[in-house]
């Protein structure tokens, strides 16, 4: 009877019965440590340890620098600071633009071709200073001074023509006003390093050089310039070409990719475009290289070396 009264007890009853948690010596069975224990007890002591390390947990990771390894968890400093990092780069970037234009109008002043605010040639050497460096109304005021040559200057000017008359070096330029040019003179970069397979040949209408060269080399400008075409054609690929001093272009044709787009300035030698093969006037990687002179083709290999 006692057994099964035992047996038919509730669950709830028996959470509440206590047991002894007894520790004892292994040699002398001495009792060293005694716990009055039910299983409730043993319970409530698991539920709070399990509380406590997820506070613990949770603290950690709210309080300390171990958030930011977390995925997903925003760190507002660690944004505040890459916004600020932002503006700063910016704002250095303004400025090296400003520095830029600054060097770029004062080149163009010394060499007496400098170009006004609107974009347009200007008359003269103090007129454009004027324009670029000062306001509306002081550019107003330096446009009216008159400059005269010196008699010295006239007769420096008169010898040097004298002397640059019978120099054959020295192409006329065929538009009107457009100044004498020694095309043998500039430092033409070598677009290419490669072997030429076709050269310059004005009755085939090949009115540039075949240069050969391993895939994926760079193509590179022969001088200064801007670049005023940058497309595809289906016979020519990718062609790039670049309006350069003096009235010289050059055209690069079958790039594999174009780097640069119309409008922007490049340096002799900075890298406009991939060698490749594209277009369907080509056989394998190779530049095609066009140098023209007021719109006259010329051969690029009296003038550059490939």
């Amino acid at each position: 009877m006692g057994s099964s009264a035992k047996k038919r007890r509730k669950p709830s009853k028996k959470l509440v019965d206590k047991y002894i948690l007894e520790i004892r010596d292994e040699e002398t069975f001495e009792k060293k440590i005694s716990y009055r224990l039910s299983r409730l007890n043993v319970i409530s002591l698991l539920g709070s340890t399990f509380l406590l390390i997820v506070l613990l947990v949770v603290l950690l990771i709210a309080y300390t620098p171990m958030r930011e390894y977390i995925p997903g968890y925003a760190d507002v400093n660690l944004a505040r600071n890459l916004v600020r990092a932002t503006f700063v780069a910016d704002s250095l970037a303004q400025d090296a633009r400003m520095k830029g234009a600054y060097i770029d109008n004062l080149k163009e002043i010394l060499e007496d071709r400098a170009i006004d605010t609107l974009g347009h040639s200007s008359g003269g050497l103090v007129s454009n200073a004027a324009s670029l460096t000062l306001g509306p109304a002081d550019a107003e005021k330096y446009q009216n001074i008159k400059l005269s040559r010196s008699k010295e200057d006239s007769l420096l000017r008169v010898r040097m023509e004298s002397e640059s008359s019978f120099n054959l070096n020295f192409v006329k330029g065929r538009a009107s006003g457009h100044r004498n040019v020694n095309i043998s003179s500039l430092l033409f970069f070598t677009p290419l390093k490669g072997i030429v397979t076709d050269t310059f040949n004005l009755n085939k209408r090949h009115f540039g050089v075949d240069v050969v060269a391993a895939a994926n080399e760079a193509v590179k400008a022969v001088l200064d310039g801007t670049v005023v075409l940058s497309t595809w054609t289906s016979e020519t690929g990718y062609v790039i070409g670049i309006q350069h001093e003096n009235n010289i272009v050059s055209f690069y044709k079958h790039n594999s990719v174009i780097l640069k787009k119309v409008g922007v300035k490049v340096r002799a030698g900075e890298v406009v475009g991939i060698v490749g093969d594209s277009g369907e006037l080509t056989t394998g990687p190779h530049l095609h290289f066009e140098l023209w002179f007021d719109g006259v083709p010329i051969d690029p290999v009296k003038y550059l070396v490939l």
